[in-house]
């Protein structure tokens, strides 16, 4: 089995819970978890198994109170420990029973993305002065990434950026999730092809109505 971190960045967790970053903010705020899951010394970390009860909490909202899933998370922390009973952990309570299986395989995917999307990325002081790339490539990890997050089509970031292949996007997302570029947001520089999509796209918007 590959091995996980041991400990997760606020946008890290994030990315392998599923959920927002407020909402992993609210996790430490709201003391939802007990405090052995988390860490603010210098700065927000988590544990890895804290990600399947963020998980829990959240996913669970809409079927039981902010109470029972307190009552849930206190009661599974007697019983489950390592990453690994996490796995196949049920709690019963009253008339609830919570199987963590599935929500433990949604955040061991994800933790497995954020691994591969991590070792995907270089930073070399020869290739474009450190900016973050795509391994072998000279491709910048966050133009890509902002071209997913702006809705443009996998099939069109392939024919802008043809050295890519598509799960290579899809991680580019994952990694710029989970590491977010530091200091002030810096204009990205999408291919022309992409440039020229979405100014037409802009364009037909503004003039709706007249």
């Amino acid at each position: 089995m590959e091995a996980l971190p041991e400990r997760l960045t606020t946008s890290e967790a994030a990315v392998a819970a599923g959920v927002s970053i407020p909402q992993i903010h609210r996790i430490i705020d709201e003391k939802i978890l007990p405090e052995d899951l988390y860490s603010t010394d210098q700065m927000r970390t988590f544990r890895t198994d804290a990600c399947v009860l963020i998980a829990f909490y959240f996913e669970t909202a809409d079927w039981l109170t902010a109470q029972a899933r307190l009552r849930t998370i206190r009661n599974a922390m007697t019983h489950c420990s390592s990453w690994e009973e996490w796995r196949n952990c049920t709690i019963e309570d009253r008339w609830v029973t919570v199987h963590f299986s599935d929500i433990w395989k949604g955040v061991n995917s994800r933790l497995h993305q954020l691994k591969k999307a991590r070792e995907m990325v270089v930073e070399d002081p020869e290739i474009l002065s450190g900016t973050p790339v795509i391994r072998g490539t000279r491709v910048p990890v966050y133009d890509v990434a902002s071209a997913v997050d702006s809705g443009i089509p996998i099939g069109r970031i392939l024919k802008s950026y043809p050295s890519l292949r598509e799960w290579q996007i899809e991680l580019a997302s994952v990694y710029a999730r989970a590491v977010p570029p530091r200091g002030r947001p810096k204009r990205i520089s999408h291919p022309r092809a992409i440039r020229l999509s979405v100014s037409k796209k802009r364009l037909r918007s503004s003039s709706i109505g007249g």
